[in-house]
């Protein structure tokens, strides 16, 4: 499984960007879908993730800024990013829980990063 992760940029502050990660390979189905930001040497951090479902969870800093969507079709999901702060700048990575086919469980899969810059 496969996940590449498209979208980032360099924004002023105040602006948007949509970010998209597509899921590719052996796939049976995928339960949460989600984004993650990660500063160079820091921890990752859950910006927010969305259930097959529909329901969706965010980070208390994107919350009203932020809106996560997927497309279950195209096993991709989406991050749209309103009002962008400099503080927003980092590197973006996209997750999935997948089971494979003829797998019984799901297992966590990570794309690479994209980068997301706002200046002030």
């Amino acid at each position: 499984v496969q996940l590449q992760a498209s979208g980032g940029g360099l924004v002023q502050t105040g602006g948007s960007l949509t970010l998209s990660c597509a899921a590719s390979g052996n796939i049976g189905s995928i339960n949460v879908m989600g984004w993650y930001r990660q500063a160079p040497g820091g921890q990752r951090r859950l910006v927010a993730y969305i259930r097959s479902g529909g329901s969706t969870n965010y980070a208390d800093s994107v919350k009203g800024r932020f809106t996560i969507s997927r497309d279950n079709a195209k096993n991709t999901v989406f991050l749209q990013m309103h009002s962008l702060e400099p503080e927003d700048t980092d590197d973006y990575v996209c997750t999935a829980d997948v089971m494979a086919s003829g797998d019984s469980k799901y297992s966590r899969y990570w794309g690479q990063g994209t980068l997301v810059t706002v200046s002030s």
